[in-house]
């Protein structure tokens, strides 16, 4: 159903050139049909990963804490086809998305062209580290980050949703992952943990991680889930 438009589209364009040519006819000294070359439609999506492909650089079960496991209902990707850009939510984000394991939508941006998404967890919940992918269509990847570097200081105190609770964002970049990337840092006087939030630009692609796992609010596990999606998908680009 969201191909509709872009087919509806490429129609007109492709009949434009046939009515040119039955007005042209009737004109010619030669009584040749003059012919007209149909206007090159051009491709945004060309070049981009598929969701399909991004499933493959989801960091594997080896790169997340051991007694975390795979989340059945937390897995899902765009599969072999694209999706319609999503267009930016104007206004104040919505904080409590900052604990979703979609994080990425705080940035007002629904998701990409393509993605891949998974979870793992521990048997009662209490830790987690959650994993996406995002492509998006020509700079739209730099406008997300920039974004959610915005995020922080927007949302540098909030309340959640579960138990009420006041809830500290701090953020700052981060070296030497991808093209750019950022962190925050999620506590709260009523928690035992804190939360790490990446996100980390390569290209046109924008990978979000949120971890809980670790005594260190999830940094090192966050780091880790990052920099092995990171790495593959330099693979993909290459392959």
């Amino acid at each position: 159903m969201r191909l509709t438009p872009r087919v509806a589209t490429l129609l007109a364009v492709a009949a434009l050139p046939l009515a040119l040519t039955a007005c042209s006819s009737g004109s010619s000294s030669d009584g040749g049909a003059a012919s007209a070359k149909p206007a090159k439609v051009k491709d945004l999506n060309a070049g981009l990963a598929t969701g399909t492909q991004l499933k493959k650089a989801l960091a594997p079960a080896s790169a997340v804490p051991s007694g975390l496991a795979l989340e059945a209902d937390g897995s899902s990707d765009s599969g072999g086809q694209f999706l319609s850009p999503s267009s930016r939510k104007a206004g104040k984000p919505d904080c409590t998305r900052l604990e979703t394991t979609s994080w990425i939508q705080v940035s007002g941006y629904k998701g990409g062209v393509s993605f891949a998404q998974n979870d793992y967890a521990n048997k009662d919940q209490t830790e987690l580290v959650a994993q996406e992918i995002d492509v998006f269509q020509g700079t739209t990847a730099a406008t997300v980050m920039k974004d959610l570097r915005t995020v922080a200081a927007e949302c540098a105190t909030y309340t959640n949703t579960d138990d009420h609770a006041q809830v500290k964002v701090t953020g700052k970049s981060a070296a030497g992952l991808g093209d750019e990337a950022y962190t925050m840092t999620l506590t709260s006087g009523h928690w035992q943990n804190g939360q790490t939030l990446i996100a980390a630009r390569s290209g046109n692609s924008v990978v979000t991680v949120l971890s809980t796992a670790g005594g260190d609010n999830g940094a090192a596990s966050a780091k880790k889930v990052t920099t092995e999606i990171l790495g593959a998908l330099k693979g993909l680009k290459s392959a």
